[in-house]
């Protein structure tokens, strides 16, 4: 049954709490898993992706517990193999779980749902191959059988995916010679998302280098138990924000960093030159509208996830829209560009793709239609902003939005009154 979306009959004021972010969040559980002692994580994010992540960690002999108002991550003397992880649709699942199963002590088998062969996953498990493991397919469903012998070095085409680069890096201090990872292809997708890993690592005490802009070197050795505060999800964070923009409202997410890896950081100069007015204090970012919003040209090859927020923005925009570097998204939790230039002409958008992303002509006549969410968190923030703005707009699957923030529905609701 479809859902109805708030129309707003008057500016959207308030200020909204977010959850912890998804991207540190499921980092920092395998982190945990990897290091040398038990660690509590707090303001972990607590959602389909990281339970899917608690779960898949649980199966390999990582104890993951409620500890007062944080997790406790107590790894294991050694990962156990074993058989159906859960990957769900969850890209840091499907690609950071199964390096941390080549250390197991027998093989590993992995499963999703019924679109996560979608999803690309053969630069990765060639660089599994590559490293000496068994790996039986080459997309979900596949079985990996831990090497006889760990090698050090692995090239692979991460253009679909920095998670490639990322889920290799993870767990190269745990190989006995460490590890190189070369990027032989294209573009590299979502850069801020390999920095925040190597960061994170850094913070644990392991050495990595970047001798240059596509190779990447993780000495070996101990990786640190850290306690960890998680940042709030900054991807999350930009529909609110947005909301204020589109509504001439103002919207402020507390506890903002000053300083963040999160690419979702990059939604407040965006949403500025589309003509908000942005607030950055210490300790939080406000976002009001005042004027009508116009459209920008925008590479969002940092940023690919801000895609359906910065897509709905420049539908009610005045002025053309062109959103660029993110070809990659066609192999998100669907193929975005398509679901984006599909529900947006449903609602009378003049919206098109490009070679590696949009061109969305705002102003439009706008009418109302149910929107299809495949499956797709992001495609349901994409509906909430257009139905502001155009009232009758349905979603119809207000579920998918568990992925990264199942209280979503709640908070939008109490947000928009």
């Amino acid at each position: 049954m479809p859902t109805q979306l708030p129309h707003a009959e008057a500016p959207v004021t308030g200020e909204i709490v977010v959850p912890g972010s998804k991207s540190e969040t499921n980092r920092a559980l395998v982190l945990a898993a990897l290091a040398d002692g038990p660690s509590v994580l707090r303001g972990a994010l607590k959602s389909r992706d990281s339970d899917l992540m608690v779960a898949a960690l649980g199966a390999l002999g990582v104890s993951i517990r409620q500890s007062g108002d944080g997790l406790r991550v107590a790894p294991p003397v050694r990962f156990k193999g074993a058989a159906n992880i859960d990957c769900g649709l969850a890209g840091t699942v499907m690609r950071f779980v199964p390096p941390v199963a080549i250390l197991a002590d027998g093989p590993s088998s992995f499963t999703g749902d019924p679109h996560a062969s979608e999803r690309p996953m053969g630069p990765l498990l060639d660089g599994l191959r590559q490293l000496g493991a068994l790996v039986r397919g080459d997309r979900l469903p596949f079985r990996i059988s831990p090497p006889a012998q760990y090698h050090a070095t692995a090239s692979i085409d991460s253009s679909a995916s920095s998670q490639f680069v990322s889920g290799l890096l993870l767990i190269g201090a745990r190989l006995p010679e460490g590890l190189t990872v070369r990027h032989t292809g294209g573009r590299l997708p979502s850069r801020p998302h390999i920095e925040m890993t190597t960061q994170m690592l850094r913070e644990r005490g392991v050495s990595v280098a970047q001798p240059d802009d596509t190779t990447w070197r993780v000495a070996p050795g101990r990786i640190a138990a850290t306690d960890t505060l998680i940042e709030p999800d900054l991807t999350n964070a930009s529909v609110f924000l947005a909301a204020a923009a589109v509504t001439g409202g103002t919207v402020t997410v507390p506890a903002w960093p000053r300083r963040s890896l999160q690419p979702g950081a990059l939604f407040l100069d965006i949403v500025e030159r589309m003509g908000a007015d942005v607030d950055r204090k210490a300790d939080s970012a406000t976002v009001s509208g005042g004027a009508a919003l116009r459209g920008i040209d925008v590479d969002l090859s940092a940023a690919s996830e801000l895609t359906p927020v910065v897509a709905a923005l420049g539908a009610l925009a005045e002025g053309t829209t062109t959103i660029s570097g993110v070809a990659h998204i066609r192999g998100h939790e669907t193929d975005r560009l398509a679901a984006l230039e599909t529900e947006l002409r449903r609602i009378g958008v003049e919206a098109s793709q490009t070679a590696d992303g949009l061109r969305i002509v705002g102003g439009c006549d706008l009418r109302p239609a149910v929107l299809h969410a495949y499956a797709d968190h992001r495609m349901v923030h994409l509906a909430a902003l257009l139905a502001l703005r155009v009232n009758g707009i349905e979603i119809d699957d207000i579920g998918a939005v568990s992925k990264t923030m199942p209280d979503f529905p709640a908070a939008w609701a109490g947000l928009i009154g």
